[in-house]
């Protein structure tokens, strides 16, 4: 980012109100007196400097996880999901009770439940079954894989010896019943 543009970053805080911010990076001793004109100057050079990060993630679907406080497994999962394109907010916490509010039956839970385009997301479900649901829309509640099974994201790799066994996504209508979506071997 340019000085300039952080300048204007630090002068608009500070006309703004933040003024920590801005003492720290302007000065105390700098005049807070802008015309309109140079501060809207300002808020559009800032704006103008965060447009690409704003930009990037918008591109990414964004989904919401509540993960069991201090499972591995979850962590891992939610960095795979991060690189296969989507922009996350993690919740340490609260699962059960994320999974009660979004109306999934308990007999498809896992460690982790998430919420993208307004699909619920249960368990280690790759990124390739997230995708294909946000891009064929389905009438459905969302998709799930149950429980924990060796092999599935976040269950996978030299931590778990490199084992894998079969498992399947399950689509979860709104009345609780379910097709199976994807299987795994």
């Amino acid at each position: 980012m340019s000085h300039f543009v952080f300048r204007c970053l630090a002068m608009t805080c500070l006309a703004h109100g933040a003024t920590g911010f801005a003492r720290r990076h302007v000065g105390r001793n700098k005049g807070v007196q802008m015309n309109m004109r140079r501060r809207q100057l300002c808020s559009v050079l800032t704006l103008t400097a965060f447009a690409p990060l704003a930009a990037a993630q918008a591109d990414k679907p964004f989904m919401e996880v509540w993960k069991s406080i201090g499972c591995d497994c979850c962590d891992d999962w939610i960095a795979y999901i991060q690189k296969n394109g989507f922009a996350v907010k993690v919740n340490e916490g609260g699962n059960n009770e994320a999974r009660r509010r979004l109306g999934l039956p308990g007999m498809y839970s896992s460690c982790h439940t998430a919420l993208v385009n307004g699909y619920v997301v249960e368990g280690h479900v790759p990124a390739r079954e997230i995708h294909r649901l946000l891009k064929e829309k389905p009438n459905a509640l969302g998709i799930a894989v149950p429980v924990m099974p060796v092999g599935s994201p976040g269950m996978d790799g030299p931590k778990y010896f490199n084992r894998t066994e079969p498992y399947v996504v399950i689509l979860v209508q709104h009345d609780g019943n379910a097709t199976i979506y994807q299987s795994y071997k």
